[in-house]
């Protein structure tokens, strides 16, 4: 395959984990754009995956606290679906080190302080698996919403820590609008939920910071909430 191709077949995937390392949308989207810049400018060997991630980790690792590597290597591998070997040839360690950092981020999930949860999803199978996941992390579920009217007045009324929003509601909405509505409110971050990530992934102004794919693992959802909930809190290393 092309650089070309690989470049651009991966690009949504570049932008969903720099968005989640950085925890901003537009500052993750930066990043990418800037490691590519500098990698083509300085173009000598074959390009891959595991070479645009390890490009990308090494300006995240520079330009962001939000994610010690420990994070890094779990988003990397339940996140974005890289082998062990994978995940540390991108973040440039030995694999027995990267089962290290895991089991540390696996401390961490087990750690993370105990949250409150909005779920805003039409489909009662989907919110009783998000509800179970996150219940499974020690957090509590407010509620589980399923048009706009009701998950706004529920978000507004509970205050929750976090909220996770599939993209269209029962009421034929989307939860983009109704998170947009409850965060004229109150500043709270927000994970989506879609079948379709990749057309929320094109680096336009306004995209969520937050994407789980439909279907999703459960281990993918552990370790965005607990990302998402990690940079909320302000947490540093």
């Amino acid at each position: 395959m092309k650089a070309s191709d690989t470049i651009q077949h991966q690009l949504p995937y570049l932008r969903r984990y720099a968005r989640a390392v950085t925890g901003a949308a537009a500052q993750g989207d930066l990043a990418v754009e800037q490691m590519l810049e500098t990698l083509l400018a300085d173009l000598t060997g074959q390009i891959t995956r595991v070479t645009l991630f390890r490009a990308l980790d090494i300006a995240l690792a520079g330009r962001s606290r939000n994610s010690p590597p420990a994070r890094r290597a779990l988003l990397l591998t339940a996140m974005e679906g890289f082998s062990q070997a994978d995940g540390a040839a991108i973040l440039g360690v030995p694999e027995t080190e990267l089962a290290g950092l895991l089991a540390q981020a696996e401390s961490d999930l087990a750690d993370t302080p105990a949250s409150r949860i909005c779920i805003i999803e039409d489909e009662p199978l989907i919110g009783a698996s998000l509800s179970q996941i996150a219940t499974s992390l020690g957090h509590t579920v407010t509620g589980v919403l399923s048009t706009h009217t009701s998950a706004v007045a529920h978000a507004l009324s509970e205050k929750p820590d976090l909220i996770l929003a599939d993209i269209q509601l029962a009421d034929g909405s989307l939860g983009t609008e109704a998170v947009a509505e409850i965060r004229r409110t109150l500043a709270v971050p927000a994970i989506f939920i879609t079948a379709f990530p990749e057309r929320l992934l094109t680096g336009r102004s306004g995209e969520p910071t937050f994407l789980i794919p439909k279907p999703f693992k459960p281990s993918h959802v552990k370790a965005v909430i607990t990302q998402a909930l990690f940079v909320r809190s302000g947490t540093r290393p």
